[in-house]
């Protein structure tokens, strides 16, 4: 009973998200492209005895990317690292940060980072608004734990 409740909330969360950035961010003419995964558990999320759970949305439109994450199974009141990266989650564990200015700076202006911090249940919800649309090379997104061990990762399609 209580999985399922954490589902429909988990659901219920995305979709208000969602909603709320396709709001803020008026779509021009034509289609909007929306990618979206659920995350699995990488060997170090394992390790540490967590079961997450989860999903990413990533929305390009109208010269602005929102990223959108969903996250439970994780410990309570911790905050976490989130970083869009741009190799596939099975692709040495998607190393490497997408970056709008390949080489730029490691911030959140080039980078996109959806980072958060979880509630009392080891709940997290990530938010993050870039100016530009992130290009095709933005494909996963990796939860990483407190000292930046990747222990999740959700592929984008």
């Amino acid at each position: 009973m209580k999985r399922a409740r954490l589902g429909r909330w988990r659901r219920a969360a995305i979709l208000g998200v969602a909603s709320f950035v396709l709001v803020a961010a008026p779509v021009s003419a034509g289609t909007t492209p929306v990618t979206h995964g659920q995350f699995h558990e990488f060997a170090a999320g394992v390790t540490q005895g967590l079961h997450i759970n989860g999903s990413a949305l990533m929305i390009r439109s109208n010269n602005r990317t929102f990223v959108v994450v969903v996250v439970t199974g994780l410990a309570p009141n911790t905050t976490y690292g989130s970083h869009v990266h741009k190799q596939a989650c099975a692709v040495g564990d998607a190393d490497g940060h997408y970056q709008f200015v390949p080489g730029g700076p490691a911030d959140s202006v080039n980078e996109i980072w959806p980072g958060f911090t979880t509630n009392a249940s080891g709940v997290g919800i990530g938010l993050a608004h870039n100016a530009g649309i992130a290009g095709p090379t933005a494909v996963a997104v990796v939860v990483h734990a407190p000292g930046g061990a990747k222990i999740a990762c959700a592929d984008l399609r």
